[in-house]
């Protein structure tokens, strides 16, 4: 986190316009001996010098004091990181008091703010009990429901809006988030279909290709994903449940999501193996926590997101365009064991508690 460091830029300055103690000290109307104690962080200036110091050195008063409202990409980047990882391995209190400074210090940062509620968000259940999580849950969506209203930008007011109904539909009020997201346009406009037109048109073709990967890449997760939950949706109707699973595993298995995304394949096989159990096959249920156990046993933590053979030109806009890069929005040893307990505490999996290749399918997990 930034910090005032008003003391180095008064010197900085100063010596950039060739000006002396003493010629600071007759334009502000104080002694030399002011000045060097405001150069050397012995003192600070009254607030009133601010703007007449500012002016002397063609600067604003943030600048003048070392004070940056904004941050970076990277800096964002860096920070969710260091806290992200302190969740997995400091007191949860101390890390959600750091989170909470650096949202009070970049309060107008509406890229950081919105990352802040996510990381809220991704690690609420981690406070200890039912109260303090919604506690969180409730300041996440404050933070989100500021962003979308006040950031001005289309896109991040959208992400933040759909975040704020992920907040209500965890803190139990589904009514209010069905009513927010029934306001947007659920039309899906690929814009990114014409902006490769466009590039494509003007003979820039390269970009054009990577502009089809990005979209692609992008709907494929939202495809896979919606799949899930309509697959869920879909128990009480064997049929419709099995062609389903059918399409999700050729739509996975046609993109190589295993090796693309994997942790696109964690809820899928959960879904597949939660739904055979309410349908009674238990068999196949096991079968596919397996499969979940094997993805699980079988990838290098922490996930990192990546292009492949075929999505070729994805690493560089993972990098250069999503706040996050390559890296997953939780602590890979919070995944890894939130992967664990996943079956082991997930009451849908109860009858399979005396069975001997659930028992070790818990012991591998667990073992992993």
């Amino acid at each position: 986190m930034k910090e005032i460091h008003i003391a180095t830029v008064i010197h900085r300055k100063r010596k950039a316009l060739r000006l002396t103690q003493d010629d600071i000290a007759a334009y502000i109307g104080v002694s030399k001996a002011s000045v060097s104690k405001w150069e050397t962080g012995q003192s600070y200036p009254d607030i009133t010098f601010l703007p007449r110091l500012a002016t002397l050195f063609h600067i604003s008063i943030d600048e003048l004091m070392g004070y940056q409202p904004q941050m970076t990409k990277e800096e964002i980047r860096r920070v969710y990181c260091r806290l992200s990882e302190g969740f997995a391995l400091r007191p949860f209190e101390e890390v959600i008091e750091q989170c909470r400074e650096v949202i009070r210090a970049y309060y107008s940062c509406f890229p950081l703010l919105f990352q802040m509620g996510s990381l809220l968000v991704n690690h609420s259940m981690l406070a200890g009990d039912e109260g303090k999580s919604q506690e969180i849950l409730r300041e996440a969506r404050e933070i989100f429901a500021r962003v979308r209203s006040e950031s001005g930008d289309v896109e991040l007011a959208k992400e933040a809006r759909n975040m704020e109904a992920v907040c209500l539909l965890s803190l139990g009020r589904p009514d209010e988030a069905a009513e927010m997201i029934e306001g947007a346009d659920l039309l899906l406009i690929p814009q990114e279909t014409l902006l490769s037109l466009a590039y494509r048109m003007s003979g820039r073709t390269e970009e054009a290709k990577a502009v089809c990967q990005i979209g692609i890449y992008q709907y494929l997760s939202a495809l896979l994903n919606l799949m899930i939950h309509y697959q869920e949706l879909c128990t009480a109707d064997r049929q419709v449940f099995d062609e389903t699973h059918r399409r999700i595993a050729a739509l996975t298995e046609t993109f190589q999501v295993a090796k693309l995304h994997p942790a696109l394949l964690f809820p899928y096989y959960l879904s597949a193996a939660q739904g055979y159990m309410g349908l009674g096959d238990t068999g196949r249920a096991c079968f596919y926590l397996e499969q979940y156990t094997d993805l699980v046993v079988g990838v290098d933590w922490p996930l990192k997101l990546h292009g492949d053979a075929y999505f070729d030109r994805l690493d560089d806009w993972l990098d250069n365009r999503m706040i996050l890069g390559e890296n997953m929005p939780r602590d890979g040893k919070l995944i890894r064991r939130s992967m664990v307990e996943a079956v082991d505490k997930n009451p849908a999996f109860a009858p399979l508690h005396g069975e001997p290749a659930y028992q070790r399918i818990v012991e591998r997990l667990k073992r992993e």
